[in-house]
């Protein structure tokens, strides 16, 4: 046996060994699928597969990487450069470049992010002459990319009556005239949306029954990673290429299907055995990454969803510590608390920054975790906020690169023609606008055309337009002979781009030429790096592909220290050591969104089973009682999650006494005004009580109903039936005697003195609890 193959345990061995046929792996989290997906691959390989036929689809391009570098330590580095495996999205664009010219595309056509899509539905919207606040042109794009990903055309779209009903119900009649209007523009510009990407092929394999053979031909080995986060657009395209072959291998986990708000359709892997002859199906159900709690943990979460595929996770780990659970006055405490606690475990058990996660719900919850970090002077970096491709120096250099490659580009025209200024006003650009609609050509085109088209622009500007047009062309005459560096510094340089950042003299106007700067070393490594791969040139138009299908997880070129902060759905596929799952409230993990079906209900659970399992050591949750939501501070209480997972898993903190005002000046000095002998109650001696009005021990037995018997669930019982004096057992720390009681409702609270674990404060609604007497 290959030495690779006795790396893997019987269950992960199973679907590596199986060549031929359908199969599907249902690979638990942290159970070695990534070392399943990449040991098959080069065993393929090893059985004499040729590399140019094997299709290895994941959803970052960060993982194939990692997968082709695994696979070239085996096979050798010359083979597994042959092979084709990537983002759905980078490997379609791929095949879309060779074969564009049958859907009437230029093969260099752009892909469109998506600020440069909602910008083009922002325009027409305004030229439609509608209302902004009722066509709100990020709600429109929302629109359009699930009618794409669902495979609506506009043809489909206006065959349709339910869709044009319910659009006029949303007071939003004109929204199949928007999209046909964008589709034009884009087609018009030579560009394509990400959404577009899988359309297209769809389109592709579908009009052109050659293309199709000529590429399941290719293909003849299929392996898809994360098949529950595939759309119904994907599954298509999947189904088409596997169909004549169906050497077909998906892994995935249903209950990680996180994604159902961008398309994903869990029932993809749920139905997989439906749409093929023969399914293998093999369950890898070890954890290798997490401790024996955090495992049962997250299992006794999963098991409360019904739509499922049946496997039990296990782990061989130690049991590790119990999940901690925290409750905080606010959202600020809960900062602190974490900021502290993060402090503690790095000098306690020498750890870095990177070995620490804060996973939320929503990005907002980030600013209370980053004013505390850094009040502790602990590095963080955000996942999934503003993007370095996406800041407006770095998006004005590369409108110029794309214009170069695409002088149709209209988003990339209008961005840069007048930036550095150079007198061509908004006045003139709707002017070459409406001549471009109206000859059916592109905003370059008239410029070209000027002289032979009668539009009121004067001598000195249409001077101005000729020299920008000459500028990009010799652009792209230096791009025929240049990697993708020379060019980028050469339009940095002659642009006046640069020299435009210097006149801007404050710290953020340097900040911006740094970030410049940063672009071209980014741009000189990729011209670098390209030159390893067989079949690469490092040219201009390969860095525009590569930055435009770049995801979160990929543009982290930082090798940096630092604490990571993210929305759970940013953390999927990722581990660390200490996990601190912040906000565990209703209505905001559960969001209140997300309750409406119990389908939207079980995908939050998923997502908080997917936030759990990153965790390979210690996992912390944290609630707040009272948190700031739109401006306002409004109670909170505690997630339904946290009650969902097996109580002897939890180690419920409880938290300090409520805050005290402490004051800053002698209360003496107030003293004589008050005339003490009038004061109804008189401080008590030492060690005495004060009078209370409460009923007394004996009053309060005689009330109280009767206790639950010994073996009956805690949560059946009425926690204010507890009494002071009370003989009581507890799980964890034995036998002890109510020594007082705080707090009502759900906020009650026993102070208890245990034989074992000393003198504890419970919260009564979660602990688990015996009365003995």
């Amino acid at each position: 046996m290959e030495s690779y193959l006795a790396e893997l345990n019987d269950a992960q061995r199973a679907p590596v060994l199986q060549k031929d046929g359908p199969m599907i792996v249902i690979a638990g989290a942290g159970s070695g699928k990534t070392r399943v997906l990449t040991f098959r691959i080069a065993y393929l390989m090893e059985q004499g597969v040729d590399p140019f036929n094997i299709l290895s689809l994941t959803f970052t391009n960060k993982a194939a990487r990692e997968m082709k570098q695994r696979i070239a330590k085996i096979v050798g580095n010359s083979e597994a450069k042959n092979l084709w495996m990537g983002t759905f999205h980078s490997v379609f664009a791929k095949i879309l470049r060779f074969e564009a010219d049958k859907l009437g595309y230029p093969s260099n056509f752009t892909i469109y992010d998506t600020q440069d899509s909602q910008s083009v539905i922002r325009a027409i919207i305004k030229d439609f002459r509608l209302d902004k606040d009722v066509y709100k042109y990020k709600q429109v794009y929302s629109r359009i990319s699930s009618y794409k990903n669902s495979l609506i055309t506009v043809k489909a779209y206006f065959q349709n009556p339910e869709l044009q009903e319910a659009d006029a119900m949303s007071k939003k009649p004109r929204l199949g005239e928007i999209y046909k209007e964008y589709v034009e523009r884009c087609f018009k510009a030579g560009a394509m949306d990400f959404d577009d990407l899988l359309l297209k092929t769809n389109e592709l394999l579908n009009r052109f029954p050659d293309v199709l053979q000529k590429y399941q031909n290719r293909f003849r080995y299929i392996l898809v990673d994360e098949y529950q986060d595939t759309n119904h657009s994907q599954y298509l395209i999947v189904r088409a290429l596997s169909d004549k072959f169906q050497n077909i291998c998906v892994v995935g986990d249903d209950a990680q299907s996180i994604y159902a708000f961008r398309g994903a359709n869990i029932n993809n892997i749920l139905n997989f055995q439906k749409d093929y002859e023969d399914v293998q199906m093999y369950r890898l159900e070890q954890n290798y990454r997490s401790t024996r709690n955090i495992v049962n943990a997250a299992n006794s979460i999963i098991d409360k969803n019904k739509t499922k595929l049946e496997k039990v996770v296990w782990t061989a780990n130690d049991d590790g510590p119990k999940i901690i659970v925290n409750r905080l006055l606010t959202d600020g405490e809960e900062g602190r608390y974490v900021a502290s606690s993060i402090f503690e475990n790095k000098m306690q058990n020498q750890l870095n920054n990177g070995d620490f996660a804060i996973l939320y719900r929503t990005n907002a919850q980030s600013r209370a975790m980053e004013d505390a970090l850094r009040k502790k002077d602990i590095p963080y970096r955000i996942y999934g906020g503003l993007s370095f491709y996406q800041r407006k120096e770095i998006k004005d250099v590369l409108a110029y690169l794309r214009l170069i490659l695409n002088p149709k580009d209209e988003e990339a025209l209008k961005r840069v023609i007048n930036y550095p200024a150079r007198g061509i006003g908004a006045t003139t650009l709707d002017r070459l606008s409406i001549a471009a609609n109206e000859h059916g050509r592109s905003i370059f085109e008239v410029i070209e055309n000027l002289n032979n088209l009668n539009l009121s622009i004067n001598r000195g500007t249409q001077t101005k337009l000729e020299n920008f047009v000459n500028m990009i062309k010799s652009f792209a005459i230096l791009n025929q002979t240049s990697d993708a560096f020379q060019v980028a510094e050469t339009v940095t340089r002659k642009t006046g781009l640069v020299q435009e950042l210097k006149k801007d003299g404050t710290p953020e106007g340097i900040a911006r030429i740094e970030n410049i700067e940063e672009l071209l070393n980014g741009i000189r490594d990729f011209v670098e790096g390209q030159k390893e791969l067989a079949d690469a040139t490092g040219s201009l138009s390969e860095f525009l592909e590569d930055v435009a299908l770049a995801t979160d997880m990929d543009k982290d070129t930082s090798d940096e220290d630092r604490v990571a902060l993210m929305t759970i759905h940013l953390a999927k596929g990722l581990e660390f050591p200490y996990v601190y799952i912040v906000g565990m409230e209703e209505d905001l993990f559960p969001s209140a969104m997300s309750m409406n079906t119990r389908s939207e209900l079980e995908e939050e659970r998923r997502l908080f089973y997917v936030a759990l399992t990153r965790a390979e050591t210690q996992a912390y949750l944290t609630y707040t009682q009272s948190r700031y939501r739109w401006g306002k501070l409004v109670d909170a209480e505690p997630s339904r999650f946290i009650e969902e997972i097996d109580d002897q898993y939890l180690d419920m903190m409880v938290p300090q006494d409520d805050y005290k005002y402490k004051p800053l000046i002698n209360t003496d000095i107030f003293g004589d005004e008050v005339d003490k002998s009038k004061l109804r109650q008189q401080k008590p001696a030492n060690g005495t009580p004060p009078p209370s009005h409460k009923p007394s021990d004996e009053q309060l037995r005689k009330l109280r109903k009767l206790k639950p018997a010994a073996n009956e669930p805690a949560k059946a019982r009425n926690t204010i039936e507890l009494s002071q004096g009370d003989e009581v057992e507890h799980m964890r720390f034995g036998k002890g005697k109510v020594l007082s009681l705080e707090g009502v409702g759900q906020d009650r609270k026993a102070e208890i003195d245990f034989q074992q674990g000393g003198i504890k404060k419970l919260l009564l609604r979660f602990a688990k609890l015996k009365v003995l007497s």
